[in-house]
């Protein structure tokens, strides 16, 4: 394929999804219902601030809970890097096995 046409298509890909992407709107979390009057709901500012300061407490008050994130855990963040990694080596490995010997593969080195 033509790279100058290759460039161009991949230009105007980019550029529709930039000008399309501009018409999104990001929205802020919402903190409570509204009323029938339209007025907030009973979750104002004080109390997101007191439940957030029992859940420090709470955090505090039991060191071992840790923060609820399993790192070395296989649906963690390490177990699967591990996970991703060894299913992704092994693959690059057959490819590279797989390349030193076969039919294009250069004279006189294996």
């Amino acid at each position: 394929m033509n790279k100058t046409i290759l460039l161009a298509v991949t230009l105007a890909a980019v550029f529709t999804m930039g000008y399309y992407a501009e018409n999104t709107i990001a929205f802020a979390q919402y903190m409570g219902n509204v009323g029938s009057e339209g007025e907030t709901g009973a979750y104002t500012l004080e109390e997101a601030l007191e439940i957030q300061r029992r859940r420090i407490e709470a955090a505090e008050a039991n060191p071992a809970s840790g923060s609820g994130t399993p790192y070395l855990d296989a649906s963690g963040v390490v177990g699967a890097s591990v996970i991703a990694g060894a299913v992704f080596g092994g693959i690059a490995a057959a490819f590279f096995i797989r390349g030193r010997s076969g039919k294009y593969a250069a004279m006189g080195r294996g």
